[in-house]
């Protein structure tokens, strides 16, 4: 029986959409109130069963591994200043599980980061989270699909249903109903990337959570390039399946796009908003503003 342990996350983009915040800091290191957009996804990871981390870095990322090692100086400070608080999340960071990077020298498309990570994968399925999605539930969604994977022993890829226009802006699944899973569940059929509305063969889109065994990588290599050199991860799962059953599971949870502005704003509003020691006082500001 195939069992999950490591997950993937491609992070290597240039995150032009967060200019000029991303000059000089990786989007995937942006807040969201105090963690790094990336660290939500590592740790549903690490809830999710997986002990193996794998980051698809580049050029500008070095504070995407600082953030993941340990921090001598700031650790011996703060013990020293007896913040034991601090001291605890700081090091929960870098001993959270065993990481490693891989570089990927040009940003050539999702497909391609994925197949950078052959040699450390190895011959085991692997998970493939894309940091900007950030989804909010108590089970993780990876953990659900984890759940789905551990029975159907094949390709896992979460879905989200997206009615009207937008439908356009998403990869859609081809795909019909699979008994289980509270009818969360359809075995794919095709997918089809960035559909007209009056041509999408559904309402079930694909977001950046992925489970994939290790035949993928010998269909990411065979698989030919488009626009602009580009190797597309869609191409790479078309292939595999036709040698494959795969599914689409629509997740439980609340998805935040923390790769666009407004996405970004509402994850930060509605996160601190559920803290603790943010949420109440919060509140209150947002109540006492005076929106025309």
């Amino acid at each position: 029986m195939m069992k999950l342990r490591k997950a993937v996350f491609p992070a290597a983009g240039l995150g032009t959409r967060f200019l000029p915040a991303t000059k000089a800091q990786p989007k995937e290191m942006l807040p969201l109130v105090d963690k790094p957009i990336i660290q939500y996804g590592v740790e549903e990871a690490i809830n999710s069963g997986c002990d193996q981390i794998i980051i698809i870095t580049g050029r500008g990322k070095q504070a995407i591994e600082d953030h993941f090692d340990v921090s001598y100086e700031l650790e011996k400070m703060l013990e020293e200043r007896r913040k034991t608080d601090l001291l605890k999340i700081v090091r929960s960071i870098s001993d959270m599980m065993h990481v490693a990077y891989v570089r990927q020298k040009e940003a050539l498309g999702l497909g391609h980061a994925v197949l950078m990570a052959r040699e450390l994968v190895g011959n085991e399925p692997f998970a493939v989270l894309l940091a900007d999605d950030v989804i909010d539930h108590p089970v993780p969604a990876l953990k659900q699909m984890v759940d789905v994977f551990n029975q159907k022993q094949c390709s896992v890829i979460a879905a989200q249903v997206i009615e009207g226009k937008m439908i356009s802006s998403y990869g859609v699944f081809d795909a019909q109903p699979a008994d289980g899973f509270n009818g969360r569940l359809f075995e794919i059929r095709n997918m089809v990337e960035k559909p007209k509305p009056e041509e999408a063969p559904s309402n079930l889109a694909i977001i950046g959570r992925y489970i994939l065994t290790p035949t993928i990588f010998d269909c990411l290599s065979k698989t030919t390039t488009g626009a602009g050199g580009e190797l597309q991860l869609t191409d790479g799962m078309r292939m595999l399946l036709k040698q494959e059953k795969m599914y689409a599971y629509v997740y439980e949870g609340r998805r935040y796009d923390t790769g666009d502005k407004l996405g970004f704003l509402k994850a930060t509003v509605e996160f601190a908003l559920k803290r603790d020691d943010l949420g109440g006082a919060f509140r209150e500001y947002l109540k006492g503003l005076k929106l025309s």
